[in-house]
């Protein structure tokens, strides 16, 4: 049974969730939030599989919550379901730590089958996403082309994990310096300017 809680300050927006998700047997919805805060505290509490989180809400915003439940709770899987795709939000989800974005123009079948696939440990992002990605931002395609170093690997995707660089040196038992140096010349490589954008990266070139 996969345990979700429904972060959308929306009541019947969470309502018609809670309906969706009803209709499939092997996912019960254990709880609902108004805003990012309130799901950190709910999942303390109910320790869910997964949040479905909202993005834009009063307060504490979709990336506080998010933050907050991947830095605290490693186990809780974080999908971002809301209507925004343009590439500020969506930076801020990838940033943040989400392990998937979706919008809420995909129908239910979709949403049921991005929340089992989460749960299962596979990142989740809609088409939509990428192209605003594409449109917006250089974002390299083909990792082939730039000689990826095993360490440098790592790095991609314990930041696609949401680590910081002192949680990055303590999994790779490195120097936090050695983890800094080695982030800022992968950016060099790459020619790209941040971590989300190295997050994006490895998502598009299916390295998580």
């Amino acid at each position: 049974m996969i345990k979700v809680i429904i972060a959308d300050d929306v009541q019947i927006l969470r309502t018609g969730l809670i309906a969706v998700l009803s209709q499939d047997p092997e996912i019960k919805v254990v709880g609902e939030a108004g805003n990012g805060k309130e799901a950190y505290e709910m999942c303390i509490k109910q320790k869910p599989d997964v949040v479905l989180m909202d993005m834009r809400m009063p307060g504490h915003d979709g990336a506080y919550g998010t933050r907050q439940i991947k830095d605290k709770l490693k186990n809780v899987k974080v999908l971002v379901l809301t209507t925004f795709d343009d590439k500020e939000t969506v930076n801020k989800a990838i940033s943040s730590g989400a392990d998937g974005y979706i919008l809420k123009e995909m129908d239910s079948a979709q949403i049921i089958n991005s929340i089992k696939a989460v749960a299962g440990g596979i990142n989740v992002f809609c088409d939509n996403i990428f192209q605003s990605i594409r449109r917006e931002a250089s974002i390299p395609q083909d990792a082939g082309n730039y000689d990826l170093t095993e360490r440098e690997l790592e790095f991609l995707r314990l930041i696609c994990d949401g680590c910081d660089n002192k949680e990055i040196a303590a999994k790779l038992y490195l120097a936090e310096g050695t983890v800094r140096n080695g982030i800022s010349r992968l950016l060099e490589k790459l020619e790209l300017k941040d971590r989300t954008q190295l997050a994006v990266f490895a998502i598009k070139n299916n390295l998580v």
